[in-house]
This record gives C-alpha cells, structure tokens and sequence, in this order.
C-alpha cells in the first residue's frame, strides 16, 4: 500500500468509559458504554464512531464510483447501522449499509452500490472479517 495519509487517536481513561482525542485536535469525544451494554450512555462508543466513518467513506466511494460512470447521484445518503454481540467467548461487529440515491432506478443504484464495496477501505478492511450487508433503499 502507498500510504496517503495517516492520523492518531489516543484513548484514555476506562477504555469504553474514557475519552478519545486525535493528536491534531479537531476531534474528541467523551465515552461512555451503551444503556443497551449496561453503561450510562451518557457519551459516545467506539460503534457510533464506526458507523460514522464508515458511512462517511462509503459515501465517498459511491461518488467516485459514480462520477467515473458519468451517472448523477444528487442527494443520496449512505448510513451505516454497526452491531456488536456476543461471538465466542468475545465479541464480533456487524453492519448493514443503506444506500439511497433519489431518481435513480433500484438495479441501477444497487450496482454502484456494489461497485463503491469493492473499492471503499472500510469495505476492504472489513471484508471477510465482518458481516456487511449493503442494501439500497428508496428513503
């Protein structure tokens, strides 16, 4: 891989209860573990921030994938639902991708949907580690 450009993050406090900062200062954020795991939810979990880069990425490549095909998506979306669970004696991740692209027809949408999941880096370095299901929707 040619590297284009690497950041930090540093953890610290009681891991899933702590604070995350990143070493250049635009982003940081107050932990805190999920009502649903038993925490305060009172802050952010390392999943929401998952799914927020996640989504942002793909997002990304689905407008890459797009302006190479000359096809306009004007408007669309991609969120990015991430579950974590129970897998053996730790835990696994999941995510479901819900992409909408308005005016565009179903087959059509889900093809660049398919082609921006071969070339998105969460996508890669997810595959074949974690479920992802990537799903086109009309809203």
């Amino acid at each position: 891989m040619e590297t284009l450009y690497t950041t930090e993050a540093l953890a610290t406090g009681e891991g899933r209860n702590g604070y995350v900062r990143t070493s250049d200062g635009t982003f940081e954020a107050n932990l805190a573990v999920p009502k649903e795991m038993g925490g305060s939810g009172k802050g952010n979990n390392p999943e929401q921030l998952f799914a927020a880069g996640y989504a942002a990425c793909f997002h990304s490549a689905l407008q890459m994938i797009a302006r190479t095909q000359k096809k306009n998506i004007e408007g669309s979306s991609v969120g990015a639902k991430v579950s974590i669970g129970k897998q053996g004696e730790g835990f696994g991740l999941a995510v479901e991708l819900e992409v909408v692209i308005p005016e565009m027809d179903a087959s059509e949408a889900q093809e660049l949907a398919d082609a921006a999941h071969q070339v998105c880096p969460y996508s890669n370095a997810t595959r074949n580690n974690i479920p992802v299901t990537v799903t086109v929707t009309d809203d």
